[in-house]
């Protein structure tokens, strides 16, 4: 297996879960097989990767607007952060969610797929929370981070909630709101927080 990139700038949308495919089928001409063929071992993990390379495809729009972003962040643990978003609106972990023609319905504190309540919002705040500690430590500074979920592939997403602790966005929409919040970085903080953030070091303690 190739080593990990001490830039995380190298890394590519999804490469968390590729190492979990690889893991998973070692044979690349099963892998191959497999990775049609619904149902298979790896078949959630690739529906994954699709809303994970979607995603960064709508935070590849942001570039032009002083926004910087980072994809497949790994923890010691081995968990990653789908992607960090960094910008004048400040910091945005987010994390894909693909429920392909399934509905997606957003309260004030729960995310339901076809009315099965979810982990997604805990989950997401959580990771928010470690991230903004992590890069206040290396940075030097507060560094405050919102949580997101990118949902991909839904039939519906509904959100009741007007002031939501997690943004919960359709894919499509991702750039357009990000990019639209009000400004709270400047332009050398951005700069900061971001070679931080792409050091893999950073996150291995």
């Amino acid at each position: 297996m190739q080593p990990l990139p001490e830039d995380l700038a190298r890394n590519r949308p999804g490469d968390a879960v590729r190492r979990k495919i690889c893991e998973l089928q070692p044979n690349p001409v099963l892998r191959l097989i497999d990775w049609w063929r619904p149902h298979s071992e790896i078949s959630g993990w690739v529906s994954g990767l699709k809303g994970e390379q979607l995603t960064a495809r709508r935070l590849k729009r942001l570039r032009g607007h002083g926004w910087l972003t980072l994809h497949a962040v790994q923890w010691a643990t081995g968990t990653d952060i789908d992607h960090l978003a960094i910008g004048p609106a400040g910091v945005f972990s987010i994390n894909s969610k693909r429920h392909p023609g399934k509905t997606v319905w957003y309260g004030d504190r729960a995310v339901t797929v076809n009315r099965v309540p979810t982990r997604h919002i805990a989950a997401s705040q959580s990771e928010a929370r470690k991230v903004a500690r992590v890069l206040a430590v290396h940075c030097g500074f507060e560094v405050p981070v919102r949580p997101v979920i990118s949902v991909v592939h839904a039939a519906k997403l509904t959100v009741k909630s007007a002031n939501p602790p997690v943004l919960v966005l359709e894919v499509d929409h991702l750039d357009r709101v990000l990019s639209g919040l009000t400004p709270t970085l400047s332009i050398d903080q951005v700069s900061r927080i971001y070679e931080v953030a792409r050091r893999a070091r950073t996150w291995s303690g």
